[in-house]
């Protein structure tokens, strides 16, 4: 029989907090940083701020209100569109006619991984993170037992964030995780990945030998990131079964993992490689095989304009500013520092576009009848390169270090090349700096389109 004004929760008053403008101050301070450039997030603190400042029916209205700005938003919108694209992707189509409704996946009950670099680590922790048994491969003993410590600490961070912990994971079972520097025991295994160095004649042999041991049938694939994947086939006796499946670094936290399809590849081996994806929590994209692939040849000329426009009189921190602000992750010269600054000179000094290979008399800053920068050369000449190494285009504290601050020797290295190559330098605007990085990317994107080496735009999205 009481009447139920007085129980209602949104009649009574808000409790006032002494602190409550600080606290809100500091909120919204941390919400920008973590979600940087996106909406959403900013106008949910906005509601949450209303229903602190006004009666409940206010707020409800004003969230009604900030919510149907969103409805309308270019933001919503794109993400509406990434969350379809990314379904999209599983339904794969290749010009030749192969796609994923005839194309059955062979079942994989064991793998293997060649070379514990960086990639070899972080392909082997998400191979053992789907409960897939394995063998990690080396070419000697002091490479194995590095990689092997390398892999059990990344395991043991991974163990740490499951619930179940190690037992879960259980890879100090040689049945399910086995370090070895013997071939022969690749001779029983489903699949196996390749990762070591960007260098052909050592994939090539790799593979020789692979072709000859695997058992017949058996998945080959190559963690490359842009070398030929019909050339690597080539060095095997069974092309079918070669297929490119490119990781990104870190490979166990990326979800990005591109499938590459060689001339002879079967369709079986690229709906192999797409359950591999699913099974390892992945997003995989199958692609053709061109220099680069689709994500690093787009990537190509987003970076090189960035470098071009250091040339013209502007900074790393401020580039990376303007994309990071627009809502990258991580721009273009922090992004390489993290990659490695030897990784893209090692690709150049194969494609003979510096180092030794280089025709004498070749100008500085012309390659092909296109401009070129050396300015990333000249870095990795002076043994900066990134983080490992605690110097690039940023310097960090210690080598393995990951806080980038920005290098006054790079400043001055930097007004010292211009000066050497009479470049007459002018300010830049944030708007020319966005436009000429984006604007490259999205037009190599057109192109690959274009020579349909990618599907459809969802595929390169």
């Amino acid at each position: 029989g009481e009447p139920l004004e007085p129980r209602r929760l949104s009649l009574r008053p808000a409790p006032k907090l002494p602190n409550m403008e600080a606290f809100l101050r500091e909120a919204l301070e941390k919400v920008k940083k973590q979600a940087r450039g996106c909406l959403a997030p900013e106008l949910c603190f906005q509601a949450v701020r209303a229903a602190t400042e006004r009666p409940f029916a206010e707020g409800v209205r004003r969230e009604q209100e900030l919510f149907r700005v969103l409805l309308s938003s270019g933001q919503a919108q794109a993400l509406q569109y990434a969350f379809f694209a990314e379904r999209a992707v599983h339904r794969w189509a290749t010009p030749s006619g192969a796609s994923w409704s005839s194309a059955a996946p062979q079942p994989v009950r064991k793998a293997a991984v060649i070379g514990l670099g960086t990639m070899g680590q972080g392909i082997v922790t998400s191979l053992v993170k789907a409960n897939i048994p394995l063998v990690a491969l080396e070419q000697d003993l002091e490479y194995l037992n590095k990689g092997r410590k390398a892999v059990m600490l990344l395991l043991e961070r991974e163990a740490k964030k499951m619930e179940g912990g190690a037992q879960t994971l259980d890879f100090h079972n040689p049945a399910r995780l086995q370090f070895t520097v013997d071939f022969d025991l690749l001779r029983d295994v489903d699949l196996v990945i390749e990762a070591v160095f960007e260098n052909m004649a050592l994939k090539k042999e790799i593979f020789h030998k692979l072709s000859k041991i695997c058992k017949p049938g058996a998945l080959l694939c190559t963690n490359t990131s842009a070398l030929n994947i019909d050339e690597i086939a080539s060095a095997t006796s069974h092309p079918r079964h070669v297929i490119g499946t490119h990781f990104f670094s870190p490979a166990h936290v990326m979800r990005l993992l591109e499938i590459i399809y060689g001339r002879h590849t079967s369709p079986t081996a690229i709906a192999t490689a797409m359950q591999l994806a699913k099974a390892l929590k992945k997003v995989g994209v199958v692609v053709g095989n061109c220099f680069g692939f689709v994500g690093n040849r787009m990537m190509f000329p987003y970076v090189q304009q960035a470098v071009f426009l250091l040339e013209e009189g502007s900074r790393p921190e401020a580039v990376d500013q303007v994309i990071e602000d627009f809502g990258f992750k991580i721009g273009p010269f922090r992004m390489s520092d993290l990659a490695g600054l030897d990784v893209g000179w090692r690709s150049r000094k194969d494609q003979g576009l510096t180092g030794p290979s280089l025709p004498a008399g070749a100008p500085a800053r012309q390659r092909r009848g296109q401009r070129y920068s050396p300015l990333p050369d000249l870095l990795c000449e002076q043994g900066r390169f990134g983080q490992k190494t605690g110097k690039g285009w940023y310097q960090y504290e210690k080598a393995g270090g990951r806080t980038a601050t920005p290098d006054p020797w790079l400043h001055n290295f930097l007004s010292h090349y211009r000066d050497t190559h009479r470049i007459k330098t002018r300010f830049i605007d944030q708007d020319e700096i966005l436009e000429r990085c984006l604007f490259s990317l999205i037009n190599e994107g057109f192109a690959i389109l274009a020579e349909g080496i990618a599907a459809g735009p969802e595929h390169l999205d």
